[in-house]
């Protein structure tokens, strides 16, 4: 296997890597151990491919590079990413985490040796035909795992998972492969700038941070592939279609064909014990390979590595960062030319310091859209008035501030005017 070079201080360098087949993973800091698990499960099957970390914070000081079972890292500062410091401060950990994959696809296929990237989410292992996986790329642009690929038959199941990936997106993007194409080249490129400026949690807009995309690339691409076999990308979100059955001693296999990967999801906030409970709970199979992850994952550092504290999550003097003030930097433009780090605090306060002078986290944070149930016409008045007035302190533009703020005014007028006539 052939390592990063490494500094005299422990920190991973640049790597020689020569595969022409690279596999990476994104994480932050915490996670290390699920993304060696993930690389350890790899390499046992397909020891030829180059294993990369595309991690968003710093390798930790006191790790120890050369005991990875990685090859080589990557950092935001790699990628082709304008003001990184801005862009890391105006996203959430998981979606920093997945808005960092388009980029860093892109960066692999402009090495000059690799014809193949795949990405793997860090909570999958893999335990077999990785060489069907590269037979399968050789031949397409873009190769994708939907959720699911037998329609659910029970009502409680189509809500759980029919319904989730309506919500949450077709395809998981929890893995996909691309090949070193022009159709490839031009799907990592238009996935990038998706994901540059819309990676976010916000399913009231449509968007599930990287993976709403994909349900895209059916109309955009024409030269992908999509894994049908069951045998793929297995998980709780479609267990109820795929039988698993064997042991990890003698080889597992899904409706009678052997294990490609698969992918424990929502294994921190517990959804993957519950769905595990209420549709795999009679598995042998299933329950014995959650019981050897977790003994997995705290032999390779779960204890130590998975309480680390994430590297974006405070200013540089500790304080930390709410999602309110992340999400009004993301919005306005001038802030972000005003503040280009605005992690600092600078003698007139920096961006925390405008923040608290001129914005305040319940407003920004707060939606105040209308209930599912009726209400009285001047709470809906005051509720909108209220929203228009949000919407006024995240605009740029004089001008919008002062339509907002003018059509605000009006509805709290009539609002007043409701309240006196009811």
């Amino acid at each position: 296997m052939v390592r990063s070079a490494i500094s005299s201080d422990n920190r991973p360098l640049g790597a020689v890597v020569s595969s022409s087949v690279a596999v990476f993973t994104s994480i932050a800091a915490n996670y290390l151990p699920k993304a060696r698990v993930l690389a350890t499960s790899l390499k046992r099957v397909a020891p030829h491919v180059d294993f990369y970390l595309m991690l968003v914070d710093e390798y930790p000081e006191d790790a120890d590079w050369s005991n990875e079972p990685f090859d080589a890292l990557i950092t935001v500062n790699d990628l082709a990413i304008s003001n990184a410091r801005g862009w890391c401060f105006a996203h959430q950990v998981v979606e920093l985490c997945t808005a960092v994959k388009g980029f860093a696809t892109g960066y692999l296929l402009g090495q000059p040796h690799i014809e193949q990237v795949f990405y793997f989410d860090p909570d999958m292992v893999v335990h077999d035909r990785f060489s069907d996986l590269e037979v399968w790329l050789s031949d397409t642009s873009i190769l994708l795992t939907p959720h699911q690929t037998e329609p659910e038959t029970g009502t409680e199941a189509i809500m759980d998972n029919e319904m989730a990936s309506l919500k949450h997106g077709v395809f998981n993007m929890g893995f996909f492969g691309v090949r070193d194409t022009a159709e490839g080249r031009r799907f990592a490129e238009w996935w990038s700038q998706r994901l540059e400026q819309f990676c976010l949690d916000d399913i009231p807009r449509g968007l599930f941070t990287d993976q709403k995309w994909a349900n895209l690339v059916p109309c955009f691409f024409e030269d992908y592939r999509v894994i049908r076999s069951p045998a793929f990308n297995v998980a709780t979100w479609n267990i109820t279609t795929r039988k698993v059955e064997g042991s990890l001693a003698d080889g597992v296999t899904v409706n009678g064909e052997p294990l490609g990967f698969y992918h424990f999801s929502g294994f921190d906030n517990g959804d993957q014990v519950l769905m595990l409970n209420k549709y795999g709970s009679g598995s042998q199979t299933l329950n014995e390979m959650r019981a050897w992850y977790i003994e997995e994952s705290c032999a390779l550092g779960q204890e130590q590595d998975g309480q680390r504290v994430y590297g974006y999550a405070h200013y540089v003097d500790g304080e930390p960062i709410t999602a309110a003030q992340r999400a009004l930097y993301r919005e306005r433009i001038d802030l972000q030319r005003a503040f280009p780090d605005p992690f600092l605090r600078h003698p007139d306060g920096g961006y925390l310091g405008w923040y608290r002078a001129n914005a305040d986290d319940d407003e920004v944070e707060s939606d105040a859209t209308l209930s599912s149930g009726p209400r009285p016409v001047d709470t809906v008045l005051e509720s909108a008035a209220s929203e228009l007035q949000r919407l006024q302190r995240l605009k740029a533009h004089w001008l919008k501030r002062l339509i907002l703020q003018s059509l605000s005014w009006m509805l709290k007028t009539l609002s007043r005017l409701a309240r006196t006539l009811s």
